[in-house]
């Protein structure tokens, strides 16, 4: 059973959010919409790549009926080849926020970037400066030896972060390094010691946790429906406006495949199988990372009435 949303109360006063997490494909998105247009809200997008321009197919992102029908913020933030961390995503989300906040709306933020979740809702671990020459030095060294040098090297320098990151997630790969290299201690243990007890926010977080047979299903349905789409379309495009094949984000689930396909490297079903089986083993990683918040109210995707009333009870609609 659910909790109440009582147990979320401690906050009161401060500005109120839902939080609406879960893996990829799991209705994150249309449950967001549904919510929101109930309860005069817009949305803030937690989602680490949606934030990229032009990289729509790929991404999932909210379709134009979605966002007609709500307002959407931090989406199509910056262009492919840009730099963006879960420190600036902070700052335009909060931003956005007390924007939102000044016309009257509420806020509901959806999205399976846990790190940003986590930052937004419970503050920011540092960590040291960035470092150019050393993030430069890391990627090049991923060029040269290519594979999944940089995940690997984690590995050894700081297992638990290198646990929760993909192999291909080379921004965090290379931050998670950096911090290690630069400072002697793993990011791991610079998380440890912050805690994560900041709570600017009243918030109420609502998980989807659909079967797990049904997900996989629904993974590989949405991957076919992506190419189906326009997801090669999609890439190539990109690659006409003269963005790079070898830019990080182009190298992320469905890109990476879909690259391979171009080039004449792999077949589109062999592609598929191939992108099909990273999502689900990201789907297990967002699992993992979304079940040890403890403030998380858990539902089936397909319980919209009951997390209605929580909802509503919460912002005491």
């Amino acid at each position: 059973m659910a909790p109440t949303a009582n147990r979320h109360r401690c906050n009161v006063g401060k500005p109120q959010l839902v939080v609406i997490a879960g893996p990829t494909a799991s209705g994150k998105t249309a449950l967001g919409v549904e919510l929101a247009g109930r309860c005069n809200a817009e949305i803030v997008s937690a989602d680490s790549r949606q934030v990229y321009r032009y990289l729509d197919i790929g991404t999932a992102k909210p379709t134009s009926h979605e966002r007609r029908a709500v307002r959407h913020h931090l989406l199509d933030v910056v262009e492919p080849e840009a730099g963006f961390d879960v420190a600036r995503f902070r700052r335009l989300a909060q931003a956005a926020i007390d924007d939102m906040r000044r016309r009257g709306k509420r806020v509901v933020v959806v999205g399976g970037t846990g790190l940003y979740i986590r930052a937004l809702t419970r503050g920011l671990c540092a960590g040291p400066p960035a470092d150019a020459a050393l993030r430069a030095r890391l990627r090049q060294q991923e060029a040269e030896v290519g594979g999944d040098f940089l995940h690997r090297r984690l590995q050894q320098l700081d297992p638990p972060a290198a646990a929760r990151l993909h192999p291909h997630d080379t921004l965090r790969l290379v931050r998670a390094l950096e911090v290690v290299l630069l400072s002697g201690t793993p990011l791991s243990q610079w998380q440890a010691r912050h805690g994560f007890r900041e709570q600017p926010f009243d918030t109420l977080m609502i998980g989807l946790k659909p079967d797990r047979a049904r997900l996989y299903e629904r993974i590989g349905q949405r991957c076919r429906e992506m190419v189906q789409g326009g997801l090669v379309e999609e890439l190539r495009g990109l690659w006409q406006r003269g963005y790079s094949p070898d830019l990080p984000v182009l190298q992320t689930i469905g890109y990476a495949q879909m690259r391979r396909v171009l080039e004449n490297r792999s077949g589109l079903e062999e592609a598929l199988t191939d992108m099909a089986q990273h999502t689900r083993r990201l789907a297990k990683r967002q699992m993992t990372w979304f079940r040890a918040e403890p403030e998380m109210c858990w539902f089936e995707p397909g319980q919209v009435n009951r997390i209605w009333t929580m909802v509503a009870r919460f912002f005491q609609i």
